[in-house]
């Protein structure tokens, strides 16, 4: 370039700057069709989210009616033990029961051979496929992801989950969606393997609650929620202890942080 005339240097900075200008319009454009496609959830009043506020564990309960007869045919909760309903949302006689219902496989006995057994407390929920390559078989190829820290995995949290679950729509005119797939507007790429899991009525309460569409999703997602933090109650209960213990600490410290100071700095000194 040391041997260019300012006319070729001029000319080279011009179609540099063009092609980086490009490049970013490029960039810009193809996000912003992106951002049209997916929309962003609105945040809603959840119950549990407040500093001191805990969780409502008759919808907990609720919520894990509609995982079991909706959800776990599908999606997992490989890290939940049937011991972690025990004084949440089921009494402990409850938990055995339902931990009863499942044929767990263990072994092997003194023979050497594998059996099937009831569950137990300390069992986890079972799993509705043997593998991935099972899962993916019975899904057009897609892997149902586990629920157990979902909440947490995905931005936005619960409602995210919320408006997945009740924003399937008819695609816009111009979007193509494969074989066995869904629009839903609030998914990435718009197009999901997952069917609209919920309708109103589709199951029962047993406590009598009206099983509307949004009420399934609200609980079963509180349920979710609590699989993801199961420590939410203790750790708010903890907190609020601490913060008794802190702020009159916190203003003991002050005060004789004042009254040691307030001799060094109203002291005189004479040499």
């Amino acid at each position: 370039m040391a041997g260019w005339t300012v006319g070729k240097k001029v000319l080279a900075t011009a179609l540099g700057m063009g092609a980086t200008g490009g490049a970013g319009l490029y960039v810009a454009l193809d996000e912003s069709v992106k951002a049209d496609l997916t929309l962003h959830p609105p945040k809603l009043p959840w119950s549990h989210k407040g500093p001191i506020d805990s969780f409502d564990h008759a919808s907990i309960r609720r919520g894990y009616q509609v995982y079991k007869q909706v959800c776990a045919a599908c999606h997992s909760l490989k890290y939940i033990p049937y011991r972690h309903f025990v004084d949440v949302f089921m009494t402990e006689d409850e938990a055995k029961e339902e931990a009863a219902e499942v044929m767990v496989r263990d072994g092997p006995n003194d023979i050497g051979e594998m059996f099937d057994r009831p569950g137990k407390l300390t069992d986890y929920l079972p799993m509705p496929f043997p593998n991935s390559a099972a899962a993916a078989y019975a899904n057009n190829g897609a892997v149902p992801p586990d629920l157990s820290l979902m909440v947490l995995a995905r931005h936005g949290g619960e409602d995210y989950l919320y408006h997945l679950l009740n924003g399937y729509c008819d695609p816009p005119e111009g979007v193509e969606l494969g074989e066995g797939q869904h629009f839903n507007p609030y998914f990435p790429g718009g197009a999901i393997g997952m069917a609209p899991p919920l309708y109103t009525d589709i199951i029962e309460y047993e406590d009598g609650t009206p099983a509307t569409q949004s009420q399934l999703a609200k609980d079963v997602i509180t349920f979710l929620s609590w699989t993801a933090m199961p420590e939410h109650d203790e750790r708010k209960k903890f907190g609020m202890k601490a913060m008794l213990v802190l702020i009159p600490f916190t203003a003991l410290c002050y005060y004789k942080k004042r009254q040691y100071w307030s001799l060094l700095k109203s002291g005189k000194y004479v040499y």
